[in-house]
């Protein structure tokens, strides 16, 4: 059986974007992005981005293959993974479905990330969980799976890679 996959989002876990603004967290870095608008309603603009340099090496050792679930899709692999220490990662293309809204409330990532998984167990780490994903994965993903909120004013911490690690060992007992 293949490893489990982490679906890694980036704004909450790995940047803790809602900390206090002035107060970077201890053992973050701050990157500053270039981020391109649509010309219309967000201008380009550069993004302030904490990211702790010891979450890739923990990322890293937990028994899953990881990608990336986040808006940053590909630019992830530019901006993020190289300041964490990670390789190259796949990543979710969330295509017309980016931000598109559900009557059911269930969040946009989704259907993509149980399409992206194909029935394999999988792990997912997100700041905008809430009952209804829980619901849907429930429903429409027949492996085993864990969906993790992470407080986006806190970030990933240890007793989060805790949990994942568990969760992993349980697919494998």
């Amino acid at each position: 059986m293949s490893r489990p996959l982490l679906f890694l989002d980036v704004d909450g876990p790995l940047n803790p974007y809602a900390a206090q603004p002035e107060r970077r967290p201890e053992g973050y870095v701050t990157i500053r992005v270039p981020w391109e608008g649509d010309g219309l309603r967000s201008p380009a603009r550069l993004l302030r981005v904490w990211l702790n340099p010891a979450h890739g090496p923990a990322l890293m050792d937990l028994d899953y293959d990881l990608c990336w679930a986040t808006t940053w899709m590909e630019r992830a692999n530019q901006w993020i993974g190289p300041v964490l220490g990670l390789p190259e990662l796949p990543f979710v293309d969330f295509g017309d479905r980016l931000f598109a809204l559900r009557p059911d409330g269930v969040h946009w990532k989704a259907e993509s990330l149980v399409a992206y998984a194909a029935g394999r167990p999988f792990a997912w780490v997100d700041d905008e969980l809430t009952d209804p994903d829980h619901a849907f994965v429930s429903a429409a993903h027949p492996a085993p799976f864990l969906l993790h909120f992470v407080n986006p004013r806190l970030g990933l911490l240890e007793g989060d890679f805790h949990l994942l690690s568990t969760f992993a060992a349980t697919l494998t007992s």
